[in-house]
């Protein structure tokens, strides 16, 4: 067991206010990018490229369009989630030291890249894989990431002069942070609680749900709360 690595894995949090502003350290940030870039990717294509985001006036211009698509949204919620969602901050734009843009690339490796034959997303999910190392590696590093999700792409492709057929899948806000929260922001709001690991487990059928036969099934009694409770890290850190 590795109780370094799931503890890493149960302190990520997806910052927006804890980030401190200070400047990134290079050498640092060459750890994180080469830890995205180490994703395992279907065909070995590499379907991923890094846009960094230091210039104020285009964070600025990103953070405004956020801010707009944040009212639309607002603006579809009534009573208690209304009130609940306008406590809520969504994203450190403004806060981070630094932004990077994560596109997908369907053409690279093409044609035939292998895997992707049967399920065309394979590569889409690729990019997620490396999104997720970076964020791991963020988070080992002492630094905060944030995944900035209320934009329009069509905007984001025309700010950053993104080509077709490239995709912008994530706008990321990375850098150092003043502490990593023990509760995720959305918890802490109310907005919404984890499900326990039981919820999400199935037997050989999507019907098949007794956690008794699934935690026969797994060798373990112990398959449901015990599991989330004994994680490495878990006393420190609810996930």
């Amino acid at each position: 067991m590795l109780p370094g690595f799931y503890d890493v894995i149960h302190r990520r949090r997806d910052v927006r206010a804890e980030f401190s502003g200070e400047p990134v350290d290079e050498e640092v940030l060459v750890r994180v990018l080469d830890a995205a870039h180490s994703a395992p990717s279907v065909g070995l294509s590499q379907p991923w490229d890094f846009i960094l985001v230091s210039d104020e006036s285009v964070r600025r211009a990103f953070w405004s369009h956020v801010q707009a698509e944040r009212s639309e949204f607002a603006a579809s919620l009534e009573g208690e989630r209304a009130e609940r969602f306008a406590g809520i901050k969504i994203d450190g734009i403004l806060e981070a030291s630094l932004s990077v843009v994560v596109t997908y690339d369907p053409a690279r490796g093409a044609p035939g890249v292998l895997g992707r034959h049967a399920i065309a997303d394979a590569g889409l999910y690729s990019v997620c894989l490396a999104i997720e190392n970076m964020w791991l590696a963020c988070t080992a590093e002492g630094w905060g990431m944030g995944w900035v999700s209320f934009y329009r792409e069509s905007f984001l492709r025309d700010l950053l002069g993104i080509p077709d057929p490239i995709r912008p899948v994530a706008w990321l806000c990375v850098g150092p942070v003043g502490t990593l929260q023990e509760t995720p922001d959305l918890e802490r709001a109310g907005w919404r609680t984890r499900l326990p690991l039981e919820a999400s487990l199935h037997l050989d059928h999507w019907d098949r749900r007794d956690p008794e036969v699934i935690a026969t099934a797994a060798g373990s009694r112990a398959v449901g709360p015990a599991v989330v409770s004994g994680a490495p890290g878990s006393e420190r850190f609810e996930r």
